[in-house]
């Protein structure tokens, strides 16, 4: 659902940017830009904790003024890897928990994940440069934590979230940069389900131009991606898998659709991150 309203924004932001709508900065009731109202679909309301499901976690503030909230459930102790979490487009980190509580289990990692302004209970209104300022925040909390490894972070980005992982990539190398169902540009996405639009694509304010940043990244990448993709096709994966430096691997998950990559990958989808992060497997 959150993957096809991605799809219906950006045809609806490329109209806008293209000054139709008052040049695109008409604003509603959430006080979002109008072209951003079509790319962020935020959910205010935290469905669950990780205590849910028997996860151990600190709720954490950071970021200016405290305004960012995330959880860091950690592992039992013997992994000294940490994943730093960048969601997609919607919802917000209880959207989650599944996920965190089977890469908890599988790979046996702490996992730190937040929201940007405006997702969950997390202050502010997102755009472009408010999810990269996060990201910085982020990283800058997991530093300075004691009981994490500043050496051993792997960033974890799926779509929207893939974008804004390699973009703070560029910046701040992490030990391991994992890139899921990520597309190559928010023009590219426009282009291929909105073809008609094609002379606007230049008058987006949104951009997220992963293709362009991440042969930049110096530290190992892992390019994920579902066969079936419905919403960023598999084109996207390999073009950035191409882009990338070495050293990287690419997995294509045969009859993965954009939101059931690890369904339907299941145990090689795990273990090929096992494998990437050079995590030894539980007993």
């Amino acid at each position: 659902m959150r993957s096809a309203l991605l799809v219906a924004a950006i045809g609806v932001g490329v109209l806008l940017a293209s000054g139709w709508a008052s040049g695109g900065w008409l604003s509603g009731g959430s006080g979002i830009p109008f072209e951003e109202q079509f790319i962020f679909f935020p959910s205010r309301e935290i469905v669950a904790t990780p205590d849910r499901l028997g996860l151990p976690y600190e709720e954490a503030r950071f970021g200016p003024n405290g305004r960012l909230r995330g959880w860091f459930v950690p592992g039992s102790g013997t992994s000294q890897i940490t994943f730093l979490w960048f969601q997609g487009n919607g919802g917000n980190m209880s959207h989650r928990l599944e996920l965190i509580r089977r890469l908890r289990h599988e790979l046996d990692v702490n996992v730190f994940i937040f929201g940007y302004q405006g997702y969950g209970p997390s202050e502010g209104r997102p755009s472009e440069s408010a999810t990269y300022a996060d990201a910085r925040a982020a990283l800058a909390y997991l530093r300075g934590r004691g009981d994490v490894d500043a050496e051993r972070l792997v960033y974890y980005g799926k779509s929207l979230g893939a974008a804004v992982a390699v973009e703070l990539a560029t910046h701040a190398p992490p030990h391991r940069l994992v890139v899921q169902s990520a597309f190559t540009s928010i023009a590219d996405m426009a282009a291929i389900h909105y073809p008609f639009l094609l002379s606007l694509r230049g008058r987006l304010r949104t951009r997220y131009p992963t293709i362009e940043r991440i042969g930049r990244v110096a530290a190992p990448v892992l390019v994920v991606h579902g066969e079936r993709d419905e919403i960023t096709p598999v084109s996207h994966g390999r073009a950035l898998y191409e882009a990338a430096a070495e050293p990287k691997r690419l997995l294509i998950i045969a009859g993965a659709r954009h939101n059931d990559v690890p369904d339907v990958g299941g145990r090689a989808y795990f273990d090929a991150l096992r494998a990437f992060c050079t995590i030894e497997p539980s007993p």
